[in-house]
């Protein structure tokens, strides 16, 4: 029997992800999508299986990434992979820049030519889309997710859950007053967030502010 790997959703990302996992595992296992919605047999040449099937295959061992940008399904998921045995497993990029200091929770996706310098915290399951940024002495929550091209200066703290949106800027805090993105906030594409901002709050606009109610 050989090793199982699945991308666990086979939506936008986890059609970026799969070629990345594919070239990490190589020939050491088989690599499928795991999605219960969609009514195909393949996508790009790999079978999609149901969540069910994907357990019942037999196999010398059962692993998956989590490609949900959904964050909260994604922690969902995460419980229901532990509960079934199944590792929960990182992906990244040959080409991530990755300095001195860094420590990852498990589950990560690190896209192409994303860079975490120095002395970072980052907890589980978190996204980092493509030419994104984290900076030096930063402490990132759980499943938090950086869409494309974030710009995370140093001495920031994000929250669980917070979504951060393509070509934002986070200004760099200090090491006695960092920049704090609560649990659960939005921060829009293309803001530049220059103050805290609480928890479950969305900001856009350069300079960022809350979202008016409509």
């Amino acid at each position: 029997m050989t090793a199982l790997y699945g991308v666990y959703a086979a939506g936008g990302h986890g059609r970026e992800t799969m070629p990345l996992l594919r070239q990490q595992v190589g020939e050491r296992g088989k690599v499928v999508y795991i999605d219960d919605h969609l009514q195909c047999d393949s996508i790009n040449g790999h079978a999609v299986w149901p969540w069910q099937r994907f357990l019942d295959e037999p196999a010398s061992s059962r692993a998956a990434c989590l490609a949900m940008s959904d964050s909260r399904l994604r922690e969902q998921l995460y419980q229901r992979c532990g509960a079934a045995g199944v590792e929960v497993i990182s992906v990244r990029a040959r080409d991530v820049v990755e300095m001195d200091d860094v420590e990852i929770g498990t589950g990560a996706l690190l896209a192409p030519f994303v860079v975490l310098t120095s002395n970072i915290r980052i907890g589980l399951c978190f996204h980092a889309n493509v030419h994104s940024e984290v900076a030096h002495d930063c402490r990132i929550g759980d499943f938090v997710t950086f869409a494309p091209g974030v710009r995370c200066n140093g001495n920031v703290h994000i929250g669980d859950h917070a979504y951060i949106g393509s070509g934002a800027i986070l200004r760099q805090g200090t090491p006695d007053r960092p920049l704090v993105i609560g649990e659960g906030a939005v921060v829009g594409m293309g803001a530049v967030v220059t103050k805290d901002v609480s928890a479950g709050v969305t900001v856009v606009g350069n300079p960022a502010r809350p979202l008016a109610k409509s």
